[in-house]
């Protein structure tokens, strides 16, 4: 059985185990392999976003929180490894950390041999890229963005001038290799583009965004589309 696989059929088991549960042992002769690699296997089951739990002790074991489920995962090496490229490609793209978690996480329940296979294509892509933004500043823009907060930012433009200024992130946009926010400045009250790599400082407030619409940004540009993929159309752009 390939390690996908067991790793599912592990999932339904502590499903099926309930409350009750069941050792490292019973789970290791159920699959006929070491209590070691049950334990490796619950490690990544759990890392996978799985709610395993864990009751120490004897009569103790392992479960798994009711109607947690994992994703089947069934990803070539190729596959994993254009991730593994496209993150390393990309630090300065909006939520680059928690992409760089979640193609860990699916590389943690790929079968061994696919894994080592996309790991070792995967140095065979080598990336150059511009500095990024400091972690705290993306941490920063990624929360406003998703809460729909303002955002403080101490911004250096291209001419060198330095201003603090509120503003309502509604978009992050990417155009010939860099990082853009669009958001309505309170300051110059009208939206504008901010080069993501030119912001010094960024925090959070705790005040909401007045729903300004993506609309108000315009038009697009013909080649232009939103990182699902899709075609613009109705709907997708709200």
């Amino acid at each position: 059985m390939k390690r996908v696989e067991r790793l599912h059929a592990l999932s339904e088991m502590l499903q099926r185990g309930g409350a009750r549960g069941y050792s490292a042992d019973r789970l290791a002769r159920e699959f006929a392999v070491s209590t070691r690699t049950i334990k490796r296997d619950l490690a990544a089951l759990s890392s996978s976003g799985a709610a395993v739990w864990s009751r120490p002790g004897p009569g103790g074991g392992y479960g798994l929180a009711a109607g947690s489920t994992l994703p089947p995962v069934t990803l070539s090496s190729t596959q994993a490894s254009a991730l593994l490229a496209a993150v390393a490609a990309a630090p300065d793209a909006p939520y680059a950390d928690q992409a760089a978690a979640g193609v860990q996480k699916i590389l943690d329940v790929l079968d061994p041999v696919t894994r080592g296979r996309a790991v070792e294509l995967a140095g065979r892509v080598w990336v150059n890229t511009v500095r990024a933004p400091s972690r705290a500043v993306r941490s920063a823009l990624d929360e406003a963005m998703t809460a729909q907060r303002v955002v403080r930012l101490r911004y250096r433009s291209a001419a060198d001038e330095i201003t603090d200024r509120d503003v309502e992130p509604m978009l992050f946009a990417s155009t010939n290799g860099q990082w853009y926010l669009i958001a309505w400045c309170r300051l110059r009250g009208a939206i504008r583009w901010f080069a993501i790599t030119r912001v010094d400082r960024a925090s959070v407030t705790a005040q909401p965004c007045t729903a300004h619409s993506l609309e108000e940004i315009g038009v697009p540009p013909q080649q232009a589309r939103p990182a699902h993929g899709r075609e613009w159309g109705v709907g997708s752009r709200n």
